[in-house]
């Protein structure tokens, strides 16, 4: 067979054709649109928009710019408006001509910044589509799936500001410090200072290009700012709802605004987690929602060579510890977190041939901690052996 070469062949040949029939029929951009009826957009947006002057970018290829960005993974709007200038399936979905002028990326980022800042349109767009999947039968919401990822954000790290802020009250800080009250009124305790009266401050690292991101480091991953984004899917992979935080921001701090629109989902039966949201309030929360919190087996954190926590037994009865010597961590208080501290008796512990498999305070006293919700964790795990 002979080879064939084509660098002499002329790229200035006349096509007599329509984009619509240049565009392959399984093409994604088709699904696209035959999934969505992209006129309910008119009617959300038609107040931000005055009733004269000079017409504007339709504001349903400012969203569908959106869809392309996302659907084939494309990293800038930039970077989208480029392709888009040369991608006759992009000129179709947007339904713009041959040589029509595709938006320059400025203009849709002024869009974004001016008309359509500090409204709900997204959320409602959102809803919009969610809910025509509903309709159509795809989502089965009977278990639904939290998990949290990092976000870069486009910000200098060098470029930042210190700053000292008030440490912000736990969603569940009041229920929290009345449980406390009960248990230490229990235990014959006095109440403890209020909350309020007890100033927390922390140091924060403010960049001064993104604000609203957060200083993020976890493990060996390089020192960042970025965002958290929390997102509740289904088995079949639609998301159903999320929560976008600063990227400093824990799981189980962000879980509680995602989780409070959840809780009206009346076939959720099921909230599977990773170990990130397993914390004792959010197990509680859980349970007495009715609903069973599905979370991994976590590891003690325990050094090497030294008994692990499940080792000292728990005796509810007479609400003590016992030691694997069997000898007896008695109460000693609930602390401000919601822990009961149980301590050992230093004279004996002194003594005991295994004490530096057990403790290495320098008063010889095992400390052991439990938290006034832990039943609600007993019970996870009683959910993590159910088959």
């Amino acid at each position: 067979m002979a080879m064939t070469c084509l660098n002499n062949r002329k790229n200035d040949s006349l096509i007599l054709s329509t984009i619509d029939e240049l565009v392959p029929l399984d093409h994604k951009v088709r699904e696209l649109e035959e999934a969505i009826d992209w006129n309910f957009i008119y009617p959300l947006v038609r107040p931000l928009y005055s009733s004269f002057g000079r017409p504007s970018i339709d504001p349903v290829v400012l969203f569908k710019m959106l869809f392309i960005n996302f659907a084939f993974g494309i990293h800038s709007m930039r970077r989208t408006c480029e392709e888009t200038k040369v991608n006759l399936a992009y000129r179709w979905f947007l339904g713009y001509g041959l040589h029509e002028a595709i938006p320059h990326f400025s203009t849709f980022g002024k869009n974004y910044t001016r008309r359509f800042k500090d409204t709900d349109l997204f959320e409602q767009i959102f809803e919009r589509i969610l809910q025509e999947a509903y309709q159509c039968g795809f989502v089965e919401d009977e278990k639904l799936f939290i998990d949290g990822t990092h976000i870069k954000a486009n910000a200098n790290t060098h470029k930042y500001r210190d700053e000292v802020i008030t440490k912000a009250a736990k969603a569940y800080e009041k229920e929290l410090q009345e449980e406390i009250t009960e248990d230490r009124a229990r235990h014959e305790k006095k109440p403890l200072k209020d909350r309020a009266e007890v100033i927390e401050e922390i140091h924060r690292k403010v960049s001064t290009t993104d604000p609203e991101s957060g200083y993020f480091h976890k493990g060996e991953h390089k020192k960042v700012f970025a965002y958290t984004a929390n997102t509740c899917c289904d088995r079949n992979g639609f998301v159903l709802d999320f929560e976008v935080s600063p990227g400093n921001v824990h799981d189980s701090v962000s879980f509680w605004p995602l989780y409070e629109r959840l809780r009206n989902k009346e076939d959720a039966r099921y909230i599977v987690m990773d170990a990130g949201y397993k914390t004792p309030a959010i197990a509680r929360i859980i349970i007495e929602d009715g609903k069973v919190p599905v979370m991994p087996y976590t590891r003690p954190m325990t050094k090497d060579g030294f008994f692990k926590k499940y080792e000292y037994v728990y005796d509810e009865y007479y609400d003590c510890y016992i030691c694997p010597e069997n000898q007896i961590l008695r109460y000693s208080t609930t602390n401000r977190e919601g822990y009961r501290e149980y301590k050992s008796n230093a004279m004996i512990c002194e003594s005991c041939a295994n004490r530096y498999r057990c403790t290495e305070s320098q008063n010889q006293t095992k400390l052991i901690t439990r938290h006034v919700w832990e039943p609600y964790m007993e019970q996870v795990e009683d959910y993590r052996h159910m088959r």
